[in-house]
């Protein structure tokens, strides 16, 4: 019987390929590059403890694997933002840097002062990863955002529908991965909270069991204070069996700025 149960355990978990995105553990904010402004960040995570067991093969378990990825970025207009991704991993048993895929992403948000509380936006990504990392390999990402920030609080929600364009999941068709973040805000410096992110299958099944679904609750931590400069830390814990139990992510950023946009600004705004 305990046999049974474990495999059935596992086919619940492999039903549904597509996941919580490993390499980009971010909520996006509604903010934006100005016209002409580059950007760069730098997402950097690591399994602690982690399914040791991939639920969906040839994809390698991430019990050990740490994740390195390149995020270019550059304002087109108020409203519209062009960036992209490029993706490695580490794991455990080789200590080797690994290729891991790239993603395009295309970000439109409401324009600054549009309103004081306020922020809308969408963002639409295409991938290509290798099969040891996705075993669908091209995907798409529909991340509406909708945040709402005083000078005490920003609470954000990112309501994903994500596709596998290929592969064996395709046919399952879009799945369901909600997150959302909620911070404190300390003078202007630094902000304190909670993000949450979950994957909860396929809209055509009604979704996964709870067993086989990823939730994750992270404690972070946002430096503000610092003009152009961003940082972003959390610890992150597993809530299902499907979820990995323990990770932790840190989110290093730098936006440019041009000669004529020089003077004094408000730092920039984290969880892109």
């Amino acid at each position: 019987m305990a046999k049974l149960s474990a495999a059935l355990g596992v086919l619940l978990m492999a039903s549904s390929a597509r996941a919580v995105d490993p390499f980009e553990i971010q909520v996006y904010d509604g903010t934006a590059n100005a016209p002409g402004v580059p950007g760069l960040e730098l997402h950097m995570n690591t399994v602690a403890i982690g399914l040791t067991r991939s639920p969906s093969p040839p994809e390698y378990p991430e019990n050990h694997q740490s994740h390195l990825t390149l995020e270019p970025s550059i304002g087109l207009f108020p409203w519209w933002e062009l960036g992209g991704y490029f993706e490695t991993a580490i794991r455990g048993e080789q200590g080797e840097l690994d290729y891991a895929g790239v993603k395009l992403r295309n970000k439109f948000v409401t324009p600054p002062g549009w309103s004081s509380h306020w922020r809308l936006g969408l963002n639409i990504e295409f991938s290509l990863l290798p099969q040891r990392y996705d075993r669908d390999r091209w995907g798409n990402e529909l991340r509406p955002i909708v945040a709402w920030e005083s000078e005490l609080l920003e609470i954000v929600v990112n309501p994903i529908v994500d596709t596998s364009l290929a592969g064996p999941d395709a046919s399952a068709g879009p799945t369901f991965q909600p997150c959302l973040s909620a911070v404190y805000k300390v003078h202007g410096t630094v902000s304190f909270g909670i993000e949450y992110y979950s994957d909860l299958g396929p809209f055509s099944t009604g979704f996964q069991p709870v067993r086989g679904q990823e939730h994750y609750l992270y404690e972070v931590f946002n430096l503000l204070s610092i003009k152009r400069y961003e940082l972003n830390a959390g610890i992150g814990e597993g809530l299902t069996a499907g979820s990995n139990p323990l990770t932790f992510k840190v989110i290093l950023g730098y936006e440019w700025e041009k000669e004529e946009q020089r003077a004094p600004q408000v730092p920039m705004r984290l969880a892109r």
